[in-house]
This record gives structure tokens, sequence and C-alpha cells, in this order.
């Protein structure tokens, strides 16, 4: 257990790392101080672009792969304890796609080190042009949105300050900022998650790919909303809270 202790909290620190950079960059977009409207593929150039930025990128690797080594024990392995419980299975289903896609992050990132583009957008994919494609790409867009509802239950059911052990926290402080940020990292992120699936969902009943929103089309459309700019830093400031709530994670969650 202590093993797979390590690996999830070197996971959580990566993902951590990963909401930073974008929200970060993102955030310097809205106030136009340079920075960009950064997705996932936008993070990893970045990153490439720094000194040691291929290394970088293998470190940050790494970290994801354990971060979905961490995912699919949850799913699998269950190491807290809900096996056999029919309720959760809809919730273990869900760690163990999040750990699959965690692992396409880390294998993006490789392909990134390489120097290689390991970009592959769904706007021009054949697949998604059949019939079967749409009913898949319509599927996509209830998985975001799911995400996105789930975020917002979360908030409001508090269930994730169970995972940390309060009462041996002494201090007040820490236990607001671990609470604060995880408000504002799944709020940001249930506005995202919820977007993304809604221009999925219209490009599979519309049978228009190019209404496929990655997470930097998103932050794109929200900017130019009523406000945008305004919208845009308030949820790149939510990403910045949600890295710190990873960060606090890998050093004061319950394994």
């Amino acid at each position: 257990m202590s093993a797979l202790r390590n690996i999830a909290r070197t996971g959580y620190v990566a993902k951590g790392v990963i909401y930073t950079i974008t929200g970060l960059l993102t955030f310097m977009a809205a106030i136009n101080i340079g920075g960009e409207k950064a997705g996932k593929e936008e993070v990893l150039d970045f990153i490439k672009k720094q000194d040691l930025g291929s290394t970088l990128l293998i470190v940050l690797a790494f970290g994801l792969l354990c971060y979905a080594i961490w995912r699919f024990a949850q799913a699998i392995v269950d190491p807290q304890g809900k096996k056999g419980k029919s309720k959760n299975r809809g919730q273990r289903f869900a760690l163990f796609i999040s750990g699959v896609s965690y692992v396409g992050l880390a294998g993006l990132a490789i392909l990134t080190a390489g120097g290689k583009s390991g970009s592959s957008s769904m706007k021009h994919s054949s697949i998604l042009t059949t019939e079967k494609g749409l009913w898949i790409l319509a599927g996509i867009g209830l998985l975001f949105a799911g995400r996105g509802i789930y975020q917002i239950t979360r908030i409001f059911k508090t269930n994730f300050i169970r995972k940390f052990d309060f009462e041996s926290m002494t201090d007040e402080r820490k236990r607001k900022i671990i609470k604060n940020s995880a408000y504002m990292g799944m709020t940001s992120r249930a506005i995202i998650f919820l977007i993304i699936g809604f221009f999925a969902l219209k490009a599979s009943f519309t049978a228009n790919l190019d209404e496929i929103k990655t997470t930097s089309d998103v932050f794109g459309f929200i900017e130019t909303s009523t406000w945008g700019s305004f919208q845009l830093g308030m949820i790149s400031t939510g990403f910045v809270g949600y890295a710190v709530y990873m960060f606090l994670s890998a050093k004061y969650r319950s394994f």
C-alpha cells in the first residue's frame, strides 16, 4: 500500500503541474499580458520550449502514468474498500476511463518530448463521420456532461473532504485552503466539461464535426461572450485553484 500511496502522490503532483500551467497561461491571455488559451497540447508545447523541456516532459509523463495507475487501482483493485457496492460501479467505470485518458496524455507528452506531433483532431477523423462514429461522439459528449455534473455534486455534497484527515490537521488555515481551492477548481472544471459535452452532443446531432471544441476552443468561446475576459480570468484562476488542491492532495490526502 505504501508503494501505491507514493504512486498516487506522484500522480497528483503531475496533474497539479498540468493545471497550474493551463491556468496561468490562460489567465495571462485573459488580461492581455501574453500567454495563450491553453489546453493540454498547448501546455505540453509550452514545456517543450523551456530549457531541458524534453527532459521535463519525460518526467511529467512518468507522473501522469503514476496518476493513471492510481486511477486504475481505484477502479479495479479498489484500495479504498468500495468493492461490491453497485452504486459505485458507475464511479469506478469513470475512474477507469480517467486512467485511460491519462495514459493517453502521458503518451502525448512522450511524443512531444521526441519532437513529434501527437495532435489528432477529432474534427478531421473519418470515423466520426459515420453513423456509428456520431453515436460514439454523442457518448463522449455525455461522458463530459456527466463529469461536469459530477463536479457540481462534489461541491454540494463536500464528500471530497472525507478524503482528508481534518481532525488531525491542527492548522485551520490549511483546512480552509484545501476546501476553497477544491471549490474553485471543481467549479471551473464543471463549466469547461459541460461546455465541451454540449458541443460534442451538438456535433453528433448535427453531424457537423466543426462544432467539436477542445479545452482551448472552449476558452476562446468563453472569451468572446459577454464579459468574456473577466469570465475567462475567473475560470483560469479556478484551474490554478484546482492545481493547489492537487498539490495539497498529494501531501495531505488519506490513502
